[in-house]
């Protein structure tokens, strides 16, 4: 059986991710899901001032909250799945997540940005696709702008 992880953070473009993986298997590859979810680790401050201890519990704490909405649609889609949150900088922690769990595939959404904007913002998505020995699927999210110019499409005809 394959296994496919799924990066997500709670935002649109990482449930649409979790519903193509859901689409997949539905479809009818055999694989199973791992949700994975990575909080950046505390900074120095934060480890001097605190309790280590305390603030890795919250921040997996955080992650397993911003999971909620992808783990319910995979449940109501009866799919196999596991969770795993992990800290550090997101792209390299996502691969070794992917690496440690014997992840075949790794699903990542990404905000449908174009031009300027995506040049000049840092990507994960394009960060996780160049760091991974397996194959990393991009699902874009539309951008509004996008949407809006194939509705004055379809208005027009």
């Amino acid at each position: 059986m394959l296994r496919i992880m799924i990066a997500v953070d709670g935002s649109e473009p990482s449930l649409d991710a979790v519903r193509h993986g859901v689409k997949l298997v539905r479809q009818g590859l055999h694989a199973s899901l791992v949700l994975a979810h990575v909080q950046q680790e505390a900074t120095f401050f934060e480890l001097a001032t605190q309790d280590p201890d305390l603030i890795a519990r919250a921040s997996v704490a955080a992650g397993r909250h911003l999971m909620e909405a992808a783990v319910a649609l995979v449940e109501a889609a009866g799919v196999s799945y596991e969770t795993e949150v992990g800290l550090g900088e997101p792209a390299p922690t996502l691969v070794d997540m992917a690496e440690r769990n014997g992840c075949d595939m790794i699903i990542i959404g990404a905000w449908g940005q174009g031009g300027v904007r995506r040049a000049l913002i840092g990507s994960v998505s394009r960060e996780v696709a160049r760091l991974s020995n397996v194959p990393v699927t991009i699902v874009k999210h539309p951008d509004p702008a996008d949407v809006a110019d194939a509705q004055d499409v379809v208005d027009e005809d």
